[in-house]
């Protein structure tokens, strides 16, 4: 017998089962309500049997799918829903007043979506900023300062809050206190991925919203990774490579972008980097290139704003400062850490973060210190 919760609450849990997937759930929740659906699966209705997938003949069997749903519906239904309500999360179903319309008409919608943060937000212009887990310092400060600008115009940042180029963007549109940032996860909303981004996912939900399409307490399976870059894509006016191996999940949401029929921006880098392999094909084969936020808003079509360029104005470190601040990379560092990792004495370590700090190039919240952003000059 069902139990007292709502529709969402069997819906979060129909999407958190084995092998369920986006187009799997879609077709379920075309078919049955979701308390009806989850009754079912309890006995094992072979109604509930998904088709066979014929580009994808190595995928499990339907018979082998349903069995795998039923075992998965032993689940505490009340108990996930409690712990949606516990940890803040809001839950979507398509086809409801409260699902955002951003996403209702995109062409692989999610029949169920999580939310953390306001999901009003969404109503205004996006840009995807995406890129390489692997980025190089360059590429880290090139996508911060893409952020900052692009927030500064009141554009929406979209990026996935990985390693890397999404967490760098992210953080620079953060640093800028223009618009919101929207962050869209692999893994429930409680369930922080990579772990040093905690805080990170802490101010993208409070300032803006994160998106998942998997309950609370999902893991981040490599699997949901590619489902997650498409609705970065469908939430996009455009998508901005950074950095790009020539495989990648970036250029995942390249090819998403690419169905949907969006402009794809790609930021040029020397032939001799790997990390921007990926985007200089892109350019090759037809991508915008960007350099600076003002090549993106034209992009987006902004009439031509006053260019907001990449230069950095603070002086460069020395090369011993400059082996220092190499150590920050997406996560702060205390003065131990800093000490350990550069086999300095505890006095030139410190007297290194002071240089530092007073230059700009690292900011400090009580013993911590990581990257600064600088806004670009004539900002």
């Amino acid at each position: 017998m069902p139990v007292d919760v709502p529709d969402e609450a069997y819906a979060a849990a129909l999407s958190g089962l084995p092998k369920m997937t986006p187009v799997r759930l879609r077709a379920l929740l075309r078919r049955f309500p979701p308390a009806e659906a989850w009754a079912r699966l309890g006995v094992g209705d072979p109604a509930l049997r998904p088709d066979p997938s014929p580009s994808h003949p190595g995928a499990a069997r339907p018979d082998q799918v349903l069995a795998a749903w039923r075992q998965g519906a032993q689940r505490d239904v009340a108990a996930l829903w409690d712990r949606c309500e516990r940890a803040g999360v809001t839950v979507h179903l398509l086809g409801r007043t409260t699902y955002p319309p951003e996403l209702v008409d995109d062409l692989a919608a999610p029949a169920v979506l999580f939310t953390k943060g306001d999901p009003g937000v969404l109503a205004g212009a996006r840009a995807a900023v995406v890129g390489t887990r692997n980025a190089t310092v360059a590429g880290r400060e090139v996508a911060m300062l893409l952020g900052a600008g692009l927030a500064r115009a009141g554009v929406r940042v979209v990026s996935g809050l990985a390693k890397g180029v999404d967490g760098a963007a992210h953080r620079g549109a953060l640093r800028e206190g223009g618009a919101p940032p929207v962050g869209v996860v692999g893994s429930g909303l409680d369930v922080v991925y990579p772990p040093e981004h905690a805080r990170l996912w802490a101010e993208v939900a409070e300032r803006g919203v994160l998106l998942a399409e998997v309950p609370p307490g999902s893991a981040p399976e490599a699997h949901r990774f590619p489902q997650r870059n498409r609705i970065i894509a469908a939430l996009a006016a455009v998508v901005v490579v950074v950095e790009s191996r020539t495989r990648g999940g970036s250029l995942h949401t390249v090819e998403e972008a690419q169905r949907r029929g969006l402009t794809v921006c790609a930021v040029p880098g020397s032939p001799r980097n790997p990390a921007a392999a990926g985007t200089n094909r892109l350019i090759t084969e037809g991508a915008t290139p960007v350099i600076d936020p003002t090549d993106v808003l034209v992009a987006m079509g902004f009439s031509r704003p006053r260019r907001l360029p990449l230069v950095d104005p603070r002086p460069r470190p020395s090369s011993d400062d400059q082996a220092v601040l190499d150590l920050f990379d997406d996560e702060p560092l205390d003065l131990e850490r800093v000490v350990v990792r550069s086999g300095r004495t505890l006095g030139s370590a410190a007297l290194a973060l002071g240089r530092l700090e007073a230059t700009g190039w690292l900011v400090r919240t009580g013993a911590w210190f990581e990257r600064a952003l600088v806004p670009p000059a004539g900002a």
